[in-house]
């Protein structure tokens, strides 16, 4: 049985722009039927690093927010905290990247609350019965809502071959230690040659995993994996171990997608933008050029077919010249290898929908231009 997708490709005229459509797309896929009186809407995005400018301009998720207000929720913008040092390390500064980038309250019409709590370790463990994971470590704040939307930029990743809903919700809604569970089995590791030790990992540690004589070093046996000392450190000495094949860790984080759609049922719904098609994840502080023309917006109640839709768009795409890209420039070339092209990134689809996620079979119904002429 197939997934129905809805598609709203990116032209606009006088009779209707772009926003009219995505709230037409809400509309067709169903939101009216999602969201009920005085329900808490989690709205999970991605807020961006400073420097980039792919992520989704913050006046489309205006009109999401609006929707759902005219239905009587209460909606609200979520991210979780980066695993790694950066602008999103935790909520204070991940929140004033957000604002920066233009998701104050202001401009977005809903208030910010990071999923995971102030540090990345505000989460529950739920129960997915997977093949790499018997539960998962869950943002607090995405299981206490009512409702999940993810609205997710689609683009290329150099781990996953793509990064869209599915990643949006395996790795955006996990705590720092899910985040680090998916992306390694073991404890970070320590780089002499520029630990200074300061003893600031001792200090944020709160498991007595670390020891500082001369140099920090970390107790394999005693470390929880909770990422809290890789934040911390001033030299950025303390890295993850990226010891997991890409192949496992796509697997990893369809399983963690499972674990944030934990007690949602009928409650979910997850909108694509398939526009500015960056080669890499929106997590740096730069945006490459496109490698594909923008091809609209998707929504589906269904995150695996909707991934699915979205990459057979770019594929099906002319390549760009002058980009990343390196092959598959034509109409049904493979874009994502053309970038990435040591990635399988048909396994996270693979993997979703063999633990009932979803299914990768789909019936696209394009928005048909309202009124006539544009």
């Amino acid at each position: 049985m197939s997934a129905t997708v809805y598609l709203a490709d990116p032209r606009a005229g006088h009779k209707e722009n772009l926003f009219t459509k995505l709230e037409r797309l809400l509309e067709r896929a169903g939101l009216d039927h999602i969201v009920d009186r005085d329900e808490l809407a989690a709205i999970k995005i991605h807020f961006g690093e400073k420097g980039g400018h792919a992520f989704i301009r913050p006046v489309f998720i205006r009109r999401i927010v609006e929707r759902i207000k005219q239905l009587g929720g209460k909606p609200f913008l979520t991210d979780s905290c980066t695993l790694y040092p950066g602008e999103r390390k935790e909520a204070v500064s991940a929140l004033c990247c957000g604002i920066e980038n233009g998701f104050a309250y202001a401009v977005a019409g809903a208030p910010l609350i990071m999923c995971d709590g102030l540090r990345g370790h505000s989460s529950r463990r739920v129960p997915v019965a997977g093949e790499m994971f018997e539960t998962v470590d869950i943002g607090l704040e995405i299981l206490e809502a009512d409702v999940l939307i993810a609205v997710s930029h689609f683009k290329c990743h150099e781990l996953t071959g793509f990064g869209g809903a599915l990643k949006n919700l395996g790795m955006g809604c996990s705590s720092r230690q899910g985040k680090l569970e998916q992306h390694s089995t073991v404890a970070p590791e320590v780089d002499e040659q520029t630990c200074t030790g300061c003893g600031v990992c001792l200090r944020a540690c709160a498991h007595q995993a670390i020891l500082v004589g001369g140099k920090a070093r970390i107790d394999s046996q005693r470390c929880a994996g909770c990422g809290r000392c890789i934040t911390v450190c001033e030299t950025k000495s303390i890295k993850i171990q990226w010891n997991e094949e890409a192949a496992l860790v796509m697997k990893k984080m369809a399983e963690y997608a499972k674990g944030a759609l934990s007690g949602k049922a009928g409650k979910t719904l997850f909108v694509n933008f398939v526009t500015q098609v960056s080669p890499s994840c929106d997590c740096y502080g730069h945006s490459d050029a496109p490698i594909v023309p923008d091809l609209g917006i998707l929504v589906s109640t269904d995150p695996v077919a909707l991934d699915q839709a979205c990459a057979d768009l770019v594929n099906q795409a002319r390549g760009l010249p002058d980009t990343a890209l390196s092959s598959g420039f034509e109409p049904g070339g493979d874009k994502f290898r053309g970038i990435h092209p040591e990635i399988d990134w048909t396994i996270t689809l693979d993997h979703a929908e063999k633990i009932g996620i979803g299914t990768r079979r789909y019936t696209l119904i394009r928005l048909e231009p309202k009124g006539t002429g544009w």
